[in-house]
């Protein structure tokens, strides 16, 4: 059972960076597509990018705006958001998750596994 850790969150500024990452058990990121998910208050869970185990990805245009990267590393069972131009609006917990291949990647209900969220704080 994939256990997902994420990490990397923080308080910044406007206009900041932030890289966040998701640790998994050996052959996670080779097996599942992985994706990002965030969650602000008040809020349904929102998708943010996937990357499949291929390495082909998506992404969320209406948030991203091209000013975030998704990123892996299956050898060092890693998985990154580079994160830049933040604003207040992308203050959330960041969550990552992992679906079986071939499922849809924008769904939340995709993905069988979380890790606990690492909270991203943007403020103005």
């Amino acid at each position: 059972q994939a256990q997902l850790v994420e990490s990397g969150g923080g308080l910044v500024q406007a206009g900041d960076s932030l890289r966040l990452s998701c640790t998994a058990p050996p052959r996670t990121f080779g097996w599942y597509t992985t994706g990002w998910f965030r969650q602000a208050p008040g809020k349904e869970r929102e998708f943010v990018a996937a990357i499949a185990r291929s390495g082909h990805v998506a992404y969320n245009e209406d948030i991203v705006k091209g000013r975030f990267t998704i990123s892996k590393d299956n050898a060092k069972n890693r998985m990154n958001l580079q994160m830049s131009s933040l604003q207040p609006e992308d203050t959330a917990v960041y969550y990552c998750g992992a679906a079986q291949p071939g499922s849809p990647a924008r769904q939340s209900s995709s993905y069988e596994h979380w890790g606990q969220g690492t909270q991203v704080t943007v403020s103005s």
